[in-house]
């Protein structure tokens, strides 16, 4: 299927950046609504992208955004219920006003990032929500358009609101009391999943297909956090709470402003969030470690980081 022209939802968002810019390069021309034009900013100079200030959950204003291209990407996410942003609404009835729009508009062509381990019986409204949003996608495979999901453990890359928000919070403190510190992780790199979905765009392999998205080493999240403490040359004592206290933290952060930490985010982790296989060969590349990657932007450019980058690159 030939694609030169992509509606790309949630394009103004972390990962969004990155697949707008791997799409530009291949000269594709890529339509990004977002409700906040300032959010889009690093997009605006890229000459194959138009920013356009749109409320996607419109029906007619998506209607509007779909109708003129061959293919859409749907990136829209969200952790922590916000306002009117509640899961269901961001993770179920977009995708369901979304399948409904490439069907009245004839879209042939529709990719979908969901999340690792989502299910209909998993343990949080998180993973079950984003389950429902997966079930939207595949109804839609049966009515003729060409589907594929996107799985990704939790993805890391500068900027990223994960190992990011570890490194600020160990320059706050000298310990570090941590809820579920032995939840399992396989973190994959923004750039290898933005890749990922830019090489299925035209690739009929990846058709009527789901793809679980890991990075290569799994880790707890204790490892996750002793990696930033080292990585910052910041000694400090992680402490390890067990599941009430974990609960007890996760209810008074979520009450905080910015949300560190929710209950349904402790439901999450109670199961692995790692892939149990390899990245798929359709891709034909391997996917990133963090230590390649992560002292760049978490501790900076510096010889050892260098060195770590060089050695990485000495392998592949």
């Amino acid at each position: 299927m030939e694609i030169s022209s992509v509606c790309l939802i949630g394009g103004s968002g972390f990962l969004g950046r990155r697949v707008a810019e791997h799409l530009a390069a291949e000269e594709i021309f890529v339509r990004v609504p977002t409700r906040r034009r300032e959010r889009a900013k690093r997009l605006l100079p890229l000459p194959t992208v138009d920013v356009v200030n749109a409320d996607v959950n419109d029906p007619r204003v998506l209607g509007r955004l779909i109708a003129s291209v061959d293919a859409v990407i749907n990136l829209v996410g969200i952790l922590h219920p916000s306002g009117r942003d509640t899961f269901e609404r961001i993770h179920v009835e977009l995708p369901r006003k979304i399948v409904a729009a490439c069907r009245e508009h004839g879209v042939k062509r529709l990719l979908h990032v969901s999340a690792l381990r989502a299910s209909l019986d998993a343990p949080s409204t998180y993973l079950r929500s984003k389950a429902e949003g997966e079930s939207q996608i595949r109804s839609a495979q049966a009515t003729g358009l060409q589907t594929t999901v996107f799985r990704p453990s939790v993805i890391f890359g500068p900027n990223d609101h994960f190992l990011n928000l570890f490194a600020r919070l160990a320059r706050l403190t000298p310990v570090l009391p941590l809820g579920c510190p032995d939840a399992r992780f396989q973190p994959i790199y923004v750039e290898d999943v933005a890749r990922a979905i830019a090489l299925s765009l035209s690739d009929a392999r990846t058709y009527a297909q789901p793809f679980n998205l890991c990075g290569p080493r799994v880790y707890t999240l204790r490892d996750l956090v002793e990696f930033v403490c080292r990585t910052l040359g910041l000694h400090r004592k992680v402490l390890g709470l067990n599941p009430s206290l974990s609960m007890l933290q996760a209810l008074l952060l979520e009450h905080l402003p910015g949300k560190l930490m929710t209950r349904d985010n402790i439901y999450s982790m109670r199961v692995d969030n790692t892939c149990g296989g390899p990245f798929p060969e359709v891709f034909g590349f391997a996917p990133t470690p963090i230590e390649a990657v992560v002292p760049t932007y978490l501790a900076g450019v510096t010889p050892k980081t260098r060195y770590y980058w060089f050695r990485y690159r000495a392998r592949r």
